[in-house]
């Protein structure tokens, strides 16, 4: 069976076209500036790549160029869209009602809606994807796989914040976590390549990239993780602070003289790395710049490595111990300088890595010292295959 993925953002639409028979993707695309001037498709297949400029008002014009792009005569990957059996659909935020993926019908797509507050950036892209592929493919089956599910095993002691309790039962304050697909996916894959079952291990999985995460996965399952309510908390990112002291929110409104919702837009678009270093907020610039001699850019650095030093080091205590350490996502995959620096002096875990193994990008591998007692890999995440997977799974049944 073909399986497409869609991951639509509020001006974006992401695609890739699984034959699951075999598991390969046959098309990937991505279109950009929908609803603005300059809409574009761009759709590779192989070698080839396919560019297509037109006006794109919605999302529904977006999938309808996508299923033309899919079918082209020449570009295409299927005749028709018939040879597709189902679609499955990324979701931010699934909130406490979606432990796992689900086949989408009207109580889902209302689910979907009634946690827009909880992802107000994502949601509601999340949903005009939907619905824009149920307009151009009645009647093929959808599913949505939620960022947040596999997260949902957490205990109350790792979800639930210090804050009254009825904030929890009016609000559903609480940390939901995010990049679990990812988590999920890499987690599993550290078992395979170890010949073990997930049950077996204590894995801790740092999803490092714009957004980084990082997840304490025991006995298969998400026992803590560091992103909260929303994608702010944990550690410095691009542009967002990570965690910090709820008063210095107060002080700076106060100062600033500024409204809630300025402040929320400056912990998110405005700080980590970029506003920490004033460079940039990919982390290619910052290496560059520290090569420069930058002490901005230094310190940003050193403040992200520190925060997965943390994050590490904690939930390894958290598990009583920890068998395996997995990086993945851009950074996290390609930046072994980033991987060295972590894993320096963490021997006292049993951790230890091999400097000559760890020169390597974007390569699935096991990076750990010969005598290392504790097993790191870098596994590059395929958050798509595992969408194709569950979509293929439920329409099966």
């Amino acid at each position: 069976m073909k399986i497409l993925v869609v991951n639509a953002g509020s001006s974006s639409l992401k695609y890739q076209l699984f034959d699951m028979d075999k598991e390969v993707t046959v098309a990937k695309g991505l279109i950009e500036r929908i609803g603005i001037d300059g809409s574009k498709l761009t759709q590779r297949v192989g070698d080839d790549k396919f560019i297509f400029e037109e006006d794109m008002p919605s999302h529904v014009e977006a999938s309808s160029y996508m299923i033309k792009a899919l079918t082209d005569k020449e570009h295409g990957v299927v005749e028709n869209m018939s040879e597709i059996g189902a679609v499955g659909h990324r979701v931010l935020h699934g909130g406490e009602k979606f432990t796992a993926s689900v086949v989408i019908d009207e109580t889902v797509e209302e689910a979907i809606k009634e946690n827009i507050p909880l992802g107000p950036l994502h949601n509601p892209a999340n949903l005009m994807g939907i619905k824009a592929c149920q307009k151009v493919m009645p009647g093929t089956p959808m599913v949505a796989v939620f960022d947040t599910a596999f997260h949902q095993t957490m205990p109350p002691k790792a979800f639930l914040y210090g804050v009254p309790m009825e904030y929890y039962h009016k609000y559903h304050i609480r940390r939901y976590g995010f990049h679990g697909t990812s988590h999920r996916y890499v987690s599993a894959r550290a078992a395979e390549m170890l010949g073990k079952k997930p049950e077996e291990l204590r894995i801790i999985t740092c999803h490092l990239g714009n957004g980084s995460s990082i997840t304490a996965v025991e006995g298969g399952k998400c026992i803590d993780t560091s992103m909260g309510l929303t994608p702010l908390e944990g550690l410095l990112m691009g542009t967002r602070s990570g965690s910090l002291d709820p008063a210095v929110v107060q002080f700076i409104i106060n100062n600033e003289n500024i409204t809630a919702d300025e402040m929320l837009d400056i912990l998110n678009k405005k700080s980590g790395l970029l506003g920490v270093s004033g460079v940039s907020s990919d982390m290619r610039d910052i290496d560059a710049a520290c090569e420069e001699g930058n002490e901005r850019a230094i310190i940003a650095r050193d403040i992200l490595y520190t925060g997965i030093k943390k994050y590490i080091g904690a939930y390894a205590a958290e598990m009583g111990g920890v068998d395996v350490i997995v990086f993945t996502a851009g950074i996290g995959e390609n930046g072994y300088e980033l991987r060295e620096a972590v894993m320096k002096d963490m021997e006292f875990l049993g951790a230890k890595i091999d400097p000559e193994k760890n020169k390597v990008k974007g390569v699935e591998k096991d990076i750990s010292a010969p005598d290392s007692k504790v097993k790191i890999l870098v596994v590059p995440t395929n958050e798509e295959l595992v969408i194709a997977r569950d979509t293929l799974e439920l329409v099966s049944k």
